[in-house]
């Protein structure tokens, strides 16, 4: 197993902390008080068995701040507390917490609150031990491959693509043009359709296609945020909308939508007919992303050879999928897949991914049935066929979709891949990054 490049968000101020010289730090945008928060280990992650110490200091307007009490609570990746305590900053404004090292590999998150001028601050950073160890608890069934073959061919026959495109105006300038498209799909008790902005370079030439499926919710498009890939990259880029909603509604029409069906609710379509693997919402949405490719390698711009998906959160776990599902993929590019281990936590001790199921989405339980249906669903399943290069980053901190899960993907993924870890990232990725995953998908075309 290669160990997985780490890479660090920039120190923005150098200062001593216990002993220690800061490589990173935990820093809240526009707030009076800075959390610098550094482990002793520079890359975040240690061996089973050894302890942890995360040194730590606060500055008010970037002054140190001594003696204040910081109280803290550690516990495993997104489960309960199981220790706490408190310390207390000298006159330069530093303490020390010791993070004892976990019997198994794993993650471990520290919780840290202080007030200041009546006022509570709150920050966390995770560190990890031994994760290239960590292995899924969803298994693979038996008639995995089967079964979505038989959807796929279900689909095939029930509906034919039938594409309508029109053009977006508001998304074209004078390096792309852009078209909304609507694309036929679902089953015969069950007929759909999704969506997507098509951002196509206004050159002469042929071009690699992407597909890039969305985030989590039912959310405004927006698809100038990432057309760098047709202006500058010379991709041709479909923004994927899976929900069947024409995206260009308002985005307050959106929320109301949201509000409908897209929270983390008994009515949620992540909840939607979980019951049977045959009923379950995402049945439709996983069988239409490759319809979305279907359509892009139509395209007479394609250039008959590169095929590529980049997603994140959300986007990133159907990334997976669709590679998994499609052999003509060639090459992904992701950070931080939910839907990965979503059963985990029918195990005591054991962190599970987003969405969270019988934790923080306390509308669905892992009973028998569920499992059984997560286990036809789940990305880490999808992982296992992934034949062609895959790019992944993900953060430490991020409690959306936790270490832990992304870790697991990581491991059981096992063609040819690139790692990019930024520990101190929660649930995002910067502008750099983006275009890291758009240079790992240019560096592999054919």
């Amino acid at each position: 197993m290669r160990k997985p490049l780490l890479t660090f968000i920039c120190v923005i101020c150098s200062v001593w902390v216990a002993s220690l010289c800061v490589q990173a730090q935990n820093f809240r945008n526009q707030s009076d008080l800075q959390w610098i928060a550094v482990p002793d280990d520079n890359d975040w992650t240690y061996q089973t068995g050894k302890d942890a110490r995360i040194g730590l200091q606060l500055l008010w307007h970037g002054m140190p701040l001594g003696d204040v009490e910081v109280s803290y609570a550690i516990g495993n990746d997104c489960l309960d507390a199981d220790t706490r305590g408190s310390v207390k900053t000298d006159s330069r404004g530093n303490a020390e917490i010791r993070v004892k090292s976990p019997k198994a590999a794993g993650f471990r998150d520290c919780k840290m609150t202080c007030s200041v001028e009546g006022k509570r601050f709150e920050n966390h950073i995770k560190v990890g031990w031994s994760p290239e160890k960590l292995t899924p608890y969803t298994q693979m069934p038996k008639d995995f491959e089967a079964f979505w073959k038989q959807v796929l061919d279900e689909q095939k026959r029930a509906s034919e693509l039938k594409p309508i495109v029109t053009p977006a105006p508001a998304y074209s300038n004078e390096k792309v043009d852009c078209y909304l498209v609507k694309l036929n799909g679902g089953f015969a008790d069950a007929p759909h359709c999704i969506y997507g902005y098509l951002s196509i370079p206004k050159k002469d030439g042929k071009f690699p296609v992407l597909v890039s499926p969305p985030g989590a919710g039912v959310k405004y498009m927006d698809p100038l945020r990432t057309q760098f890939y047709a202006s500058e990259g010379n991709i041709i880029r479909l923004e994927l909308e899976i929900h069947g909603i024409n995206p260009s509604i308002s985005a307050e029409d959106y929320k109301d939508i949201s509000r409908s069906f897209g929270d983390h609710t008994g009515n949620g379509y992540l909840a939607n007919g979980i019951q049977s693997r045959e009923t379950y919402y995402m049945k439709k949405v996983y069988a239409c992303l490759v319809r979305a490719v279907d359509y892009l390698t139509s395209l007479e711009q394609w250039d008959g050879k590169n095929v590529l998906i980049q997603g994140n959160s959300q986007g990133a776990a159907l990334s997976v999928v669709l590679a998994g599902l499609d052999p003509r993929i060639t090459a992904i590019a992701i950070a931080h897949p939910a839907l990965s281990d979503m059963a985990g936590y029918a195990e005591t001790g054991r962190t599970g991914g987003y969405p969270h199921f019988n934790r923080f989405y306390k509308e669905v339980k892992l009973d028998r049935q569920t499992i059984e249906t997560l286990s036809y669903y789940d990305v880490v399943n999808f992982a296992r066929l992934v034949k062609c290069p895959v790019y992944m980053t993900w953060g430490y901190n991020d409690n959306t979709c936790p270490p832990t899960t992304s870790w697991i993907v990581w491991n059981t993924l096992t063609c040819e891949k690139e790692s990019y870890i930024t520990p101190i990232n929660e649930h995002w990725i910067s502008t750099e990054t983006r275009y890291r995953q758009m240079r790992f998908l240019q560096k592999h075309l054919k």
